[in-house]
């Protein structure tokens, strides 16, 4: 088994979570090869996220929350390499957008909300940065929400804009900061 610092875990975290929006370049590319290898490799870095902060996460307190966690990012993951393959098939393309919108979303959430209740349960990141998570969490399901019954107002898009910079946030922090080894260290 390789054995990383908790300094290497928090910087590769941190750069998973830059890869993982690397999702997005095939809405704004439309190249299909480029689209297929960032949804896959987006996918891998969202199930690799939560299998680096399990034993970080892991504590009696926090077991249910870190196994929820890791089924909705593992799940979240497999549905983002699902519609990287899709790409491929012009004919299933259109399924891609119905898995982002309509069930990916669901996950992306639920893995959200549990991530940022277990930063702040384990206080290895700022508090600040666990209550922005949540509450940026919280909007991105009421804009679901909303969109679910038909109301699609382009002010909805610049709500997106809390979760997104939350987490950009977290990764340059995690990559420059890392965790707060004291915390680490009791739990």
């Amino acid at each position: 088994m390789i054995s990383i610092s908790n300094k290497q875990r928090a910087s590769i975290v941190g750069v998973l979570i830059l890869v993982a929006y690397s999702m997005l370049t095939y809405s704004i590319t439309k190249n299909i090869t480029v689209g297929v290898i960032t949804d896959i490799i987006s996918g891998l870095a969202v199930i690799g996220i939560p299998i680096l902060l399990f034993p970080i996460f892991n504590s009696d307190e926090n077991k249910r929350l870190n196994y929820a966690y890791l089924a909705s990012r593992f799940i979240e993951g497999i549905l983002m390499v699902i519609g990287g393959i899709f790409i491929l098939n012009p004919s299933l393309e259109s399924y891609r957008e119905i898995i982002y919108s309509d069930i990916h979303i669901y996950f992306f959430i639920s893995g959200a909300l549990f991530f940022y209740i277990l930063f702040y349960r384990t206080q290895v990141i700022p508090k600040f940065i666990s209550v922005w998570g949540i509450i940026a969490t919280l909007m991105l399901f009421t804009i679901t929400i909303i969109k679910l019954f038909g109301f699609d107002l382009p002010i909805l898009q610049v709500l997106l804009l809390p979760m997104i910079l939350n987490e950009l946030f977290l990764a340059v922090w995690l990559m420059i900061k890392g965790f707060n080894f004291e915390t680490i260290k009791k739990n």
